[in-house]
């Protein structure tokens, strides 16, 4: 079996794992913040511990491109939330404006 055949390559800022919705920056977010292959196991338990390993040493083997794709990912991300930002939906404005009511002070009217 070769390491790419663990994942799907649905485009080239997107790759999962085989047979799951989860990219493989999911796996690298607590790779990279120092858990333990068998922590990140615990903290996404649809994932075999194999297709961990299988991810990591991927990343090992393709450090510059995996830290390329990721930079990209936080940037795609960035601009969505900024979009989102720019214009929330009126769900959320509804939501700011009872927080914001909430917050005021009250007035006691006796």
């Amino acid at each position: 079996m070769l390491l790419e055949d663990y994942f799907d390559f649905l485009s080239p800022d997107d790759i999962r794992l085989k047979g799951h919705r989860i990219g493989i920056d999911n796996v690298f977010d607590y790779y990279l913040e120092g858990y333990s292959p068998e922590e990140i196991a615990a903290n996404l338990p649809s994932l075999k511990l194999e297709q961990i390993y299988a991810t990591i040493t991927y990343y090992l083997h393709n450090r510059a491109e995996i830290d390329a794709y990721l930079s990209r990912l936080t940037r795609w991300r960035e601009q969505r939330y900024q979009e989102w930002a720019a214009n929330p939906s009126s769900v959320v404005e509804r939501l700011r404006a009872v927080k914001a009511q909430r917050t005021q002070p009250q007035v006691n009217t006796l």
